[in-house]
């Protein structure tokens, strides 16, 4: 299937690994040049090489921090000096901290918030004008299964990655008339750092192994085990794509069947 990405120009957020870096993987594959970002200058300058080398795509890598409003215009800005234009965005940022409510600050509310609310809102500001002007945009938020399901012991993503959902289905309304679309894709348990992370934090509480934990969440999953994280970014792909263009205001979620609701 030709899913007409090719000389489309993405911007993957928080890309230098996990599902961030599989979807800039899968868009670069599909002939997409491709601006990345991650905090860290050496993990994203060496994450554009190694896809640059394996796909011939064009890619700029960027160190920052899409928590900072001065990081994302520094970021779009040298995306627009390279390429002239944005015609994909995916929304991206690492988890916030795991735990009760009473054990979160205020700040720390505010920190999570700006790292996955904010940052959204941020970086779409600065790329829907050239969309509209163009009359083509695809707006893909990575949100999380919590949306939909709350998970235990995340209050902060569970909070905060559903305001992303309220603003993403509100705009998706606003901007549908100009070809633009919007929708979220809520990754479920998969092979990532951050999963992996979880997984020792959780099970050095309970006094098992990671696997054993991890194990346990493979349970709760109908297909018995957990993503990769290419089966999620072969989804994302579709939806920024040419082929998806009556697809808008909708969160899909790729977990394997754990979300046990019907819609």
């Amino acid at each position: 299937m030709d899913l007409g990405l090719t000389n489309k120009v993405a911007l993957v957020a928080a890309a230098s690994r996990g599902l961030g870096r599989a979807v800039a993987e899968e868009l670069a594959a599909e002939g997409a040049s491709l601006i990345i970002c991650s905090r860290s200058e050496e993990k994203i300058s060496q994450t554009a090489k190694e896809i640059a080398e394996s796909t011939g795509a064009r890619i700029l890598g960027v160190a920052a921090d899409v928590s900072s409003p001065d990081d994302v215009s520094r970021l779009t800005r040298l995306a627009m000096e390279r390429f002239e234009r944005i015609d994909i965005l995916v929304t991206n940022a690492g988890g916030p901290p795991a735990g009760p409510f009473e054990s979160f600050s205020l700040e720390q509310w505010d920190a999570a918030t700006n790292l996955l609310l904010r940052s959204v809102v941020a970086l779409t500001h600065a790329v829907l004008p050239g969309m509209k002007d163009r009359g083509w945009g695809r707006i893909l938020n990575i949100t999380s299964i919590a949306v939909k399901q709350p998970v235990d012991n995340l209050i902060l993503s569970n909070s905060v990655r559903a305001a992303v959902t309220g603003f993403a289905r509100t705009l998706a309304n606003e901007v549908a008339p100009i070809g633009v679309t919007v929708n979220n894709i809520m990754p479920g348990y998969t092979r990532t750092e951050r999963v992996e992370e979880l997984s020792q934090m959780m099970a050095k509480k309970q006094g098992i192994t990671p696997a054993e934990f991890i194990a346990r969440w493979e349970q709760e999953i109908p297909m018995h085990r957990i993503g990769e994280p290419r089966e999620f970014a072969a989804l994302a792909a579709f939806l920024v794509s040419e082929r998806a263009s009556y697809i808008t205001g909708t969160s899909v979620q790729v977990d394997g069947g754990w979300i046990r609701a019907i819609m």
